[in-house]
């Protein structure tokens, strides 16, 4: 007896074949979505100059100016990150055609570690170098720990406008202790040690977690106090507000031995140093593979990888 609900013989294997086709279809199509995903980022990297090539500073066989970038945060993973900014300023010394360095600043600041490389890395590179001067040039802003960094070099100009200072130290956060207990929330914390909940701020202050945080802030900032009178000497006023943590203007700053004079990095490579041509060695991050990364395509992200090792963008 016939089933009348089952299509005949032909139906179904017709619709099998277009379900089939359809499949095969939809395999050639994702196929050549990756090819040209793939083409697209070899022609961009050829456009770019960045395939088959040795990315880095041009070899400049003239007398110019070095630029050095430090823009940002100063932390690791960020454009201020100090193993770049250290590889931008070795790069500039190894060429023998510098006449001078200028590190354009703009930063608020960030982390102490890494602004204490820079510092130290920059001395180290004057002593190493004591024909090519290194002078800071401060854009918008300059604090904290960009100032930490601008200490270290010969001479540091600002324009009229920048901010600069906040020679100071913060630990900041939130307590919510109070909205806990209006809420009816019970805080559970285990630890081994006594002071292992350190300023968490879900649990009361401990007057003596709150006595050690002053005395790691003082030792820091105690640190940062020896660095800047390192670097500015006698230039600096006998002013008590200097180490305050305030912040004032480049022309105040001049005023008060922060900085030495007003001036940009054009000013200071065609007037200071003599040398109107300005090369960037400033080392970036590879933002453009991080782009295509976080694009989606697992073969595009696999190709990156080939060409991780030989591609450094600048």
């Amino acid at each position: 007896m016939n089933d009348d609900t089952q299509p005949p013989a032909w139906e179904r294997q017709v619709l099998e074949r277009l379900l089939r086709d359809t499949l095969i279809e939809q395999r050639r199509a994702r196929r050549w979505r990756i090819f040209f995903r793939l083409l697209s980022v070899v022609l961009i990297l050829l456009v770019l100059g960045l395939l088959g090539t040795d990315v880095g500073v041009p070899q400049v066989t003239s007398r110019h100016t070095a630029l050095v970038q430090l823009n940002g945060i100063i932390a690791p993973g960020t454009e201020a990150d100090a193993d770049l900014v250290i590889e931008s300023l070795r790069a500039a010394y190894d060429n023998s055609h510098v006449a001078g360095v200028v590190l354009r600043i703009d930063s608020p600041g960030g982390s102490p570690v890494q602004a204490g490389r820079i510092n130290d890395e920059i001395r180290r590179l004057r002593k190493l170098h004591p024909n090519v001067p290194l002078y800071a040039v401060i854009d918008d802003i300059c604090a904290s720990g960009g100032y930490y960094v601008a200490v270290a070099a010969d001479r540091i100009y600002a324009d009229k406008a920048s901010v600069v200072g906040s020679i100071g130290v913060l630990m900041n956060g939130f307590g919510f202790v109070g909205a806990m207990d209006k809420l009816g929330i019970e805080r559970r914390l285990l630890t081994a040690g006594a002071h292992k909940g350190f300023l968490d701020p879900f649990s009361p202050q401990n007057p003596d977690d709150v006595a050690h945080a002053r005395e790691l802030l003082a030792s820091i900032h105690g640190q940062f106090i020896d660095v800047v009178k390192q670097g500015r000497g006698e230039r600096l006023k006998d002013d008590p507000r200097l180490f305050s943590g305030l912040v004032w203007t480049g022309a105040q700053g001049v005023e008060l031995g922060l900085v030495d004079a007003l001036g940009d990095a054009d000013t200071v490579a065609r007037e200071v140093f003599k040398a109107d041509k300005v090369v960037d060695y400033t080392v970036r991050p590879a933002y453009f593979e991080k782009l295509i990364r976080s694009a989606g395509s697992e073969a595009t992200a696999a190709a990156l990888d080939t060409l991780s090792n030989t591609l450094r963008w600048r």
